[in-house]
């Protein structure tokens, strides 16, 4: 057994980053949900008002970051590698917040070509 799995203090840490990354799963997993439902709902106001916005475009883009995100945490929840689980965590945690970034632009963005249109 790994010398640090077995330390107390490693092993507090082992659970929280589990849980963590069950947090990132599933946080994730809705977030593709939002993504295309919200992708779907600006189609249909697209459609009735003849233009066309890069939303889509972004919110699309968004989806696959959280999807990348949700794959990447379920498979370093089913790792037993302690190394690669947090090699896959923080990979996972790293593109879950680049997807919470974009995810707050492109609401910035649809209010604004709202606004605008």
């Amino acid at each position: 057994m790994d010398q640090q799995a077995t330390t107390p203090g490693t092993s507090k840490r082992h659970r929280l980053d589990e849980n963590i990354c069950a947090h990132i799963f599933t946080a994730s997993a809705a977030m593709v949900g939002v993504c295309l439902t919200v992708v779907g709902i600006i189609r249909v106001v697209i459609s009735r008002h003849k233009s066309d916005l890069f939303a889509d475009d972004l919110l699309a883009v968004n989806a696959m970051l959280y999807l990348a995100s949700s794959l990447l945490s379920y498979w370093a929840l089913r790792t037993r590698n302690v190394t690669r689980n947090y090699r896959l965590e923080r990979i996972a945690d790293v593109i879950f917040l680049v997807a919470l970034t974009l995810t707050a632009v492109s609401a910035a963005y649809i209010t604004w070509a709202m606004s605008v249109h």
